[in-house]
């Protein structure tokens, strides 16, 4: 038997990426990114849950929102470091969406 809880959060943050070839994306920009975090446990903690939705939020939400994610986060902050970096911050998570924009998700989920 499994729990499994998802949060959906949304930011809004600006960035540049640093890429090896031409792309506007190396200019400063914003998105209103949708984040889905997928959170598991085989047990529940003392209150019942497998994580507080607030604990996730109060780990990614109030860190990123509203920042230029190059001078808080220290990496190439693409979706997919992004993803990835979430999924480690959070306890239990296995696995982040990350949307910085319509149609373009990405995803990482750790092996099990």
């Amino acid at each position: 038997m499994m729990y499994t809880i998802e949060k959906r959060l949304e930011i809004s943050a600006s960035h540049s990426l640093t890429l090896d070839y031409e792309s506007k994306c190396q200019d400063l920009h914003g998105h209103n990114w949708v984040i889905m975090v997928y959170c598991r446990s085989r047990t529940l903690n003392d209150n019942g849950m497998v994580i507080d939705f607030t604990e996730i939020k109060r780990h990614i939400h109030d860190r990123i929102d509203h920042k230029n994610l190059n001078e808080v986060l220290p990496f190439n902050p693409t979706a997919e470091n992004i993803a990835k970096w979430i999924c480690d911050e959070i306890p239990l998570c296995y696995k982040v969406e990350v949307q910085e924009s319509e149609g373009n998700i990405a995803i990482y989920e750790k092996e099990i």
